[in-house]
């Protein structure tokens, strides 16, 4: 009896500490406004980096380390993807930056979903939307947005790692602004 005693309380502490994770999750996710960091990004085994600037809702803009000088700009309703010798422009809802970027859909999200506890240090949780599959990642330690996982317009697996994060900065509205073509 004993024993039934001291799995229920264990299995109750474990519920409520994990509970509480999420909670301070949705929480810290709820009073970031925007996101500057660094990234590491692998799109099936190519390595790119940069850096980024996210405004909630759909916004972004990232210039990547690389001598053709590459962005990755989201006004909130079209992406571009812009090199030296290229342009291309999608509208949002066609790639999976269109829920990541969608704070108030990954709160909602977040709030049902079971989450997942990697190696101690992280907690993920994964969801299926429009034939994508998502995998957030949040650091356990400070709750903030760390990472996802999708399969890009191409089904190519990308695994985007942010780092060097700074929340809640303000932007120039100028900065999201759709680049030209020229």
């Amino acid at each position: 009896m004993k024993k039934y005693f001291i799995f229920l309380f264990l299995l109750f502490f474990t519920n409520k500490v994990s509970a509480s994770i999420k909670e301070n999750i949705i929480k810290n996710l709820e009073n970031t406004q925007s996101l500057s960091f660094n990234f590491e990004q692998n799109i099936n085994g190519k390595i790119e980096n940069g850096n980024c600037k996210l405004e909630y809702p759909k916004k972004i803009f990232c210039k990547y380390n690389l001598n053709n000088n590459k962005k990755l700009v989201s006004n909130g309703r079209s992406l571009v993807i812009k090199t030296t010798n290229s342009y291309y422009i999608y509208p949002i809802e066609r790639t999976p930056l269109n829920l990541i970027l969608d704070k108030e859909f990954l709160l909602n999200k977040i709030k049902n979903l079971k989450q997942k506890d990697i190696d101690d240090k992280y907690i993920n949780f994964i969801f299926f939307e429009n034939e994508n599959e998502i995998n957030i990642f949040f650091d356990k330690k400070n709750y903030n947005l760390i990472g996802w996982q999708t399969t890009d317009i191409y089904q190519n697996l990308s695994i985007t790692y942010l780092n060097s994060i700074k929340k809640n900065q303000k932007f120039k509205k100028k900065l999201f602004r759709l680049p030209s073509q020229n």
